[in-house]
């Protein structure tokens, strides 16, 4: 149970939430990292060769591809092909409707291949990195 202090028109009001699971569902576990494992059959990612660091490169087998959620342009990248990210790491600025958004790294892993260069237009959809 977690509690809160919220302040409404000036009124202060002590809260406590507690999470639950829908009726007949299991309780909710604690969130735990997420582990990627390659598809029966494919390549395992020790198997892929690592691009060169500041490479644009194509997908990698057995990664996550972290795509662009709006159109915009690519400014810069906080990583290289190759660096280790923590979940929560910024990867790239993505510049749309004139803000810079940050494109953070959905779990730890390891940059496998930077998809685009900087100062490329992207569209929604469009694959960014890939992580492994």
């Amino acid at each position: 149970m977690k509690r809160y202090r919220i302040s409404v028109n000036g009124q202060s009001y002590d809260v406590a939430v507690e999470e639950m699971a829908a009726a007949g569902a299991a309780p909710v576990p604690a969130p735990n990292p997420v582990t990627i494992a390659a598809a029966p059959g494919a390549p395992s990612a020790q198997a892929a060769p690592a691009a060169p660091a500041g490479s644009v490169g194509a997908a990698v087998a057995g990664a996550l591809t972290i795509k662009a959620p709006m159109p915009g342009t690519v400014l810069s990248f906080r990583v290289a092909a190759g660096q280790a990210v923590v979940r929560g790491d910024v990867l790239l600025l993505l510049e749309a409707m004139k803000m810079e958004n940050e494109i953070v790294a959905p779990h730890n892993g390891t940059v496998a291949s930077l998809r685009v260069a900087s100062g490329a237009a992207v569209n929604t959809g469009d694959a960014l990195v890939d992580l492994v």
